[in-house]
């Protein structure tokens, strides 16, 4: 809140699980966002919880962004995955209008919707090893749909597309049919890259590189040691896999003898020994290798966004917590196991319902109730039996 009479606003000092919003010095605030952009908080499909996990929440966000609007300079330290697009554009939005100067740095991460964001910073700080990424948005779909609905869908997402091109192409000064081109086809950027293209407009050659390495299934991008959910998102296949970064073909293995150009005979022990020895050779391995690696890492991509793109298909009947373990999971799983999973657990609630009853039924004494006792039966008399029963009950009240 800002004082009359020119005196510095308050400090404002706001903590959550992956953001925090700081006002210091009267007018230097600062942001630090570290996690995935929604629109509202996830929750558990079968108990209404909220999800664990590093979430921005649009609209607590943007609550807290009323108490730093005041300030004159603003940094924010970026590092996500992205999200959701909506929430994305308006937060890049309202960081816009703030009269701030702004500086944007990029920690790990500006991926998707956090790439949006980054662009809101009117001078934008990237790593070495930062990594930049812009897409297209994409639908969840689930159920039945005609022409006409699909059409409506794919209107919707070009209508954000654009938006997005926009953004991008403000920040870069490309023209937006180029940003459109850069989203269509997935593209991953390095800080370099991004300084080239124009998404950053400074190199931080003296600051500490982040670490980034990937999951072994490529679901878990790690930055400096903290884990973020790729959200489905195929990473690019040269980041490194975590913990222990190895390479993949050893250098120290020992080839095979045989003869080399020109009948020399090839002795070498490492491979760069066979590299000083016979370079045109070794530069064959090299590429049959590289040929090799390259087409195992593209399986493994397709085959990971398959069995994501699989579960997705069958999310909306399940809860969010079993979806989650099966995509994110130690181990994560296929869409099969997921049903195989959903089904265990189905079981096990309705068995422990059964249970219930029954320990219900035993508390409340019901087995111990008899039956009613039927009704005596009863036999229509004859006008002669209903006289002979009328004059005895006239002489037993003549008797009274």
């Amino acid at each position: 809140m800002i004082r009359p009479f020119g005196r510095k606003p308050d400090p404002v000092n706001i903590q959550r699980d992956c953001y925090a919003m700081a006002l210091k010095e009267g007018n230097h605030a600062e942001i630090t966002m570290y996690g995935q952009i929604v629109e509202r908080r996830p929750t558990d499909w079968w108990t209404g919880e909220p999800i664990d996990g590093n979430f921005i929440v649009k609209s607590e966000f943007l609550d807290d962004l009323d108490a730093i609007k005041g300030a004159r300079k603003l940094t924010i330290r970026l590092d996500s995955l992205g999200g959701d697009a909506y929430a994305s554009l308006l937060i890049y939005n309202r960081l816009r209008e703030l009269k701030a100067k702004k500086t944007v740095q990029v920690d790990g991460a500006a991926m998707s919707g956090g790439s949006v964001i980054m662009c809101a910073g009117d001078t934008v700080k990237v790593n070495p090893g930062s990594l930049i990424m812009v897409h297209q948005c994409a639908s969840f779909l689930y159920g039945y749909y005609n022409g006409d609905a699909l059409e409506k869908a794919r209107q919707s997402n070009a209508a954000v597309d654009k938006a997005l091109a926009s953004v991008y192409a403000k920040k870069t000064g490309m023209d937006e049919t180029e940003a459109l081109e850069m989203m269509q086809q997935e593209t991953y950027l390095t800080g370099e890259e991004a300084l080239a293209k124009g998404f950053a407009d400074e190199l931080l050659e003296n600051e500490d590189a982040p670490e980034i390495a990937a999951s072994a299934d490529h679901s878990t991008l790690f930055v400096n040691g903290r884990a973020l959910a790729t959200l489905g998102y195929p990473l690019p296949g040269g980041i490194p896999v975590a913990p222990d970064v190895k390479a993949s073909v050893s250098t120290t293995q020992e080839p095979t003898e045989e003869s080399g150009e020109g009948g020399q005979e090839i002795m070498a022990k490492t491979f760069e020994e066979l590299k000083a020895q016979n370079p045109d050779l070794a530069e064959r391995v090299e590429a049959e290798i590289r040929a090799d690696l390259d087409g195992l890492v593209q399986k493994a991509v397709a085959d990971e966004r398959q069995r994501l793109a699989d579960i997705d298909s069958i999310a909306g009947i399940y809860s969010g917590e079993l979806v989650h373990e099966a995509k994110y999971g130690e181990p994560p799983c296929t869409a099969q196991e997921l049903a195989f999973r959903a089904a265990q657990e189905a079981a096990r609630r309705g068995k422990e319902a059964l249970t219930d009853m029954e320990q219900d039924a035993q508390a409340s004494g019901a087995k111990e109730i008899g039956a009613a006792p039927a009704p005596e039966e009863t036999t229509e008399l004859s006008p002669e039996e209903r006289r002979a029963a009328g004059r005895s009950d006239a002489q037993a009240l003549k008797k009274e």
